[in-house]
């Protein structure tokens, strides 16, 4: 029997870890950084590298050198790639503008894919991608960072059980000091930093996270409305885009507020979530606290079933999980892109744009 994110994030409370072979994975593009981490997870033994797709050799030389990656899994094109291997899934780390293009490519072949967030750049983008995912009967699912920390999913599991009772108010903080002073590669930042290649700066870059874990805690609702403000702090040197957003989500009985940023003094990714009995705070991956009205103390926090996007997506996979709302999947990840999308007209326009 399937079972939702939730209860699995139940059981591993109480269960031990399951073991998993290592996903057999193609790789669509390396532009983005967090392909590093990927490669991490590939040097650890936790996946296997059928092949990458990258056009420009130059940054896939640097790959294949850092990483002691042989010439035999390199391609300059997903559609040869495809044409060689049959990769259980396609991981994505090509600009988000791209990602279609991924879809494109692997759903009429039944392979499912995994970008990095957000899903799309456009509305349009999203609604495309998710008629071929349907239509060929594959997974489209969208990887976070945030969606890994334990902390995050057990504030979530105890504001399901009404620890807090009602939900009244969110606030996401999510950011860094900015993507060029923290020392991201210029291949990363060649389109990051473009409104059409990344669909905007830090209120795309960031509000996507504070949107993802919305969604999910308000159970898959959308927002009434989105009213947002954006900012230009540095324009030498992100003359193209903003680099501060702050984005404020009206739903029938509770407020959503994104504060997301390229001028953090530090990276942040916060989450406060007020309830009308009391309040909790994701401070970090692995601190949370909760305030009732008489008392304020840390929360213990329980091993995860899920620690990273590899094991989560083995058990999509394989049936194990049915993604439902999570974190992931591609209900919840259109309604992130619809709420950036409304985001970033609202900031453009001045006023509150009905969803």
């Amino acid at each position: 029997m399937k079972k939702s994110f939730l209860t699995l994030i139940a059981l591993a409370f109480f269960l031990p870890a399951i073991s998993r072979q290592p996903l057999k994975v193609g790789v669509a593009g390396l532009s983005h950084d967090h392909a590093l981490g990927l490669m991490h997870q590939y040097k650890n033994g936790k996946v296997i590298l059928l092949g990458i797709a990258e056009a420009d050799t130059a940054l896939s030389g640097r790959y294949k050198r850092r990483f002691q990656l042989p010439d035999s899994i390199f391609y300059t094109s997903l559609v040869a790639m495809l044409q060689k291997i049959r990769p259980d899934a396609v991981l994505a780390y090509n600009p988000v503008y791209q990602h279609i293009d991924v879809v494109e490519a692997c759903a009429p072949k039944g392979i499912s894919v995994m970008v990095e967030k957000p899903l799309a750049t456009t509305v349009a983008q999203a609604n495309r991608m998710a008629e071929l995912a349907r239509k060929h009967h594959i997974h489209l699912l969208t990887n976070y960072e945030t969606t890994w920390y334990p902390s995050n999913q057990q504030l979530y599991t105890m504001v399901q059980s009404k620890t807090i009772g009602d939900v009244r108010r969110m606030v996401v903080h999510d950011g860094h000091e900015g993507p060029k002073e923290i020392g991201c590669s210029n291949d990363f930042l060649q389109w990051l930093t473009d409104p059409v290649k990344n669909g905007g700066g830090a209120i795309t870059d960031f509000g996507c996270y504070g949107a993802n874990l919305m969604t999910w805690l308000m159970n898959g609702q959308a927002p009434v409305a989105v009213t947002a403000i954006t900012h230009q702090i540095k324009p030498n040197i992100y003359p193209k885009v903003d680099d501060d957003a702050t984005i404020v989500l009206d739903y029938s009985n509770a407020t959503g507020v994104i504060e997301a940023s390229w001028n953090w003094p530090f990276s942040i990714k916060d989450w406060e979530v007020f309830g009308n009995t009391g309040y909790l705070h994701a401070l970090n991956p692995n601190t949370l606290h909760q305030r009732l009205k008489s008392s304020y103390e840390p929360v213990t926090l329980q091993q995860p079933l899920y620690t990273d996007n590899l094991q989560y997506l083995s058990d999509v996979l394989h049936g194990k999980i049915k993604p439902g709302n999570d974190l992931s999947s591609l209900e919840n990840n259109i309604i992130v892109v619809r709420i950036l999308e409304a985001a970033k007209r609202s900031a453009k326009e001045g006023r509150r744009v009905p969803l």
